[in-house]
């Protein structure tokens, strides 16, 4: 769940994504401007992004790009851990933090109701996971005899959402050492909120790739838009291809952050243990809206066949395809 600075490995890929330009014929429209995509590559809470929005104007484009841009800054500098002066990080630095944003107490708050669902399986004060095992595999700061039972320590003393106090005014810790990380939910909250406002601005056919997906309406062509879902298990083959019509995916693996060559120790932690979960290979969630689709990724990756049915009974449309180790797959919908 935590960001990894341009670590994540692509999950998905658009496939044939600007195919099929339509072609204007009347006389009457003979000079008026044909719509095109017009796109936008960058960087969102460390993921790769990437827009594609398709409009007959450019300029008008570029100035809703332009906006686009500002408004990530501005979720960045809510959500990011790699800012140092961004509202998560003065929380996880401070323990508590005053006057919290609508957005940040929102996604608190639709965090917790997602822990309490799952069981636990979804917990968002899982970042003292992040920095053990990172300070021993990677920077090796902190070296551990039993990294296992180190995790389990820190998983039993400073991981639990029920400890965070989360209010209008304030958010806060009920114990010293805890901290949060939103990468969880916060990149489909961002593709949410982006994909809203390209709606409120009159795109109807758009790709919001800002770490999840988010489609609106249909390509060009007619036809759904079309993401390939890499293969977990042989890196950089695409294991299926998914249809999206005003829909959002998201996809949880661990996979995508790997502390150690084997990969049995990467960044989907299960709270209840401090172990990498590696009960499925990958989850792919598919529904209305991306802030969903992302949490319960990551919540059925960690809490693995079981919790699905529950989880996806209470958000409607919604429907989950598991990747077992043994390359079966099944879904739940």
């Amino acid at each position: 769940m935590p960001e990894e600075r341009l670590g994540r490995r692509r999950f998905l890929r658009m496939v044939a994504a600007v195919a099929g330009v339509p072609i204007v014929i009347t006389t009457v429209r003979a000079t008026a401007p044909k719509p095109r995509f017009h796109t936008w590559h960058g960087e969102v809470l460390g993921a790769l992004s990437e827009l594609s929005l398709w409009h007959p104007d450019a300029a008008f484009a570029r100035r809703t790009i332009a906006r686009v841009c500002r408004e990530i800054d501005r979720l960045e500098q809510i959500f990011s851990l790699y800012r140092p002066n961004s509202e998560i990080s003065r929380l996880n630095e401070a323990g508590k933090l005053l006057k919290p944003s609508p957005e940040l107490h929102k996604l608190v708050e639709v965090s917790q109701r997602l822990g309490e669902l799952s069981g636990g399986a979804f917990d968002i004060s899982v970042q003292p996971l992040w920095r053990v095992y990172e300070a021993h595999f990677w920077s090796r700061t902190d070296i551990q005899r039993d990294i296992a039972a180190r995790a389990r320590d820190v998983a039993q003393t400073l991981v639990d959402f029920r400890q965070i106090e989360s209010g209008a005014a304030r958010v806060a810790f009920t114990r010293a050492g805890m901290a949060i990380t939103l990468n969880g939910i916060a990149q489909g909250y961002i593709s949410d909120a982006i994909a809203d406002m390209l709606r409120n601005e009159g795109f109807d056919t758009a790709v919001v790739d800002l770490g999840e997906y988010r489609a609106i309406g249909r390509h060009p062509d007619g036809r759904p838009w079309r993401v390939g879902i890499r293969d977990g298990r042989n890196s950089g083959d695409i294991d299926r291809v998914i249809d999206l019509e005003d829909m959002a995916l998201a996809v949880s693996g661990g996979y995508g952050t790997a502390f150690d060559a084997s990969g049995r120790f990467h960044h989907i932690f299960d709270p209840r243990t401090g172990a990498s979960a590696n009960y499925l290979v990958d989850v792919a969630v598919i529904g209305a809206r991306a802030t969903a689709a992302d949490g319960l990724a990551t919540a059925i990756c960690v809490g693995g066949e079981a919790v699905a049915p529950t989880l996806l009974a209470a958000y409607p449309r919604t429907r989950a395809i598991l990747t077992r180790s043994d390359g079966t797959s099944i879904t739940f919908t």
